[in-house]
């Protein structure tokens, strides 16, 4: 999951009989990346919001999204059309973006006049829902230097013979930055156990003491090798132990 348990969901488990073993597992980075054709950009995340928010606040009020050029939202970036590929509603990364990116960085004016938050992305072109193929968002930006996609760091990693990431907020979304907090645009990662089926689907303990060990989860284990950016040690050991104890969430 990309995300945590929220309050309202451990209430609903609790409710149908069910305890959730919770194990933060790691780190991803959402990143903004284009071709290694296209222009470096350093931007923050008031202007990203700006360059993707359905409605935006302009001279004081707030209106449909007027910006045609990413030179429209600061004179600093280029004069290309804004053109983003990134993931759908459906989407963890999705998700994690609205929150990390447009929630934190929603203008005063436009977060008091929406009910339903900050998170309505623009649906005039501007940005294209790309779905979750992020080897066809790698095409497309090919094709394309003046385009940008939105997607995880491990995929950035995997190709960065053809893509390069960009600064948020000054921050290079690099390995290093990522685990340390400093990248911005960081998320962190979980997987979980319903307590009640261990001892009764086999292989669930087993899963659950492999998903954990050092050769997994670790710094030199295979999900690193995957793209996943290992939590701190003693981080690591205490959400060890929790899931060894099977220890249930709220108990």
């Amino acid at each position: 999951a990309s995300r945590a348990i929220k309050d309202s969901e451990l209430k609903t488990c609790k409710a149908n009989g069910v305890t959730p073993v919770e194990i933060k597992v790691g780190f991803d980075g959402i990143v903004l990346a284009n071709s290694k054709a296209g222009t470096v950009v350093d931007l923050t995340k008031e202007q990203i919001f700006k360059a993707l928010a359905k409605n935006v606040a302009v001279d004081g009020k707030v209106a449909a999204n007027p910006y045609k050029n990413w030179s429209d939202v600061d004179a600093s970036l280029p004069a290309t059309k804004i053109e983003v590929l990134g993931p759908p509603p459906t989407s963890g990364t999705r998700d994690a973006f609205v929150e990390l990116v447009m929630d934190a960085a929603c203008q005063e004016e436009v977060k008091a006049a929406n009910e339903k938050g900050c998170g309505e992305i623009r649906e005039d072109g501007a940005f294209v829902e790309a779905g979750e193929n992020d080897n066809l968002i790698v095409q497309k930006l090919e094709a394309n230097p003046d385009a940008f996609g939105i997607f995880g760091f491990s995929f950035l990693d995997q190709n960065a013979d053809k893509l390069q990431g960009h600064k948020v907020d000054g921050v290079e979304p690099t390995f290093e930055n990522i685990a340390s907090g400093d990248y911005g645009v960081s998320r962190s990662l979980y997987v979980y156990a319903k307590k009640e089926h261990v001892g009764v689907i086999p292989g669930m303990q087993e899963f659950i003491a492999e998903y954990t060990s050092e050769g997994a989860w670790g710094p030199d284990g295979y999900l690193a090798d995957k793209g996943l950016i290992p939590l701190p040690d003693a981080e690591r050991a205490k959400w060890a132990e929790n899931a060894k104890a099977l220890k249930g969430m709220g108990s």
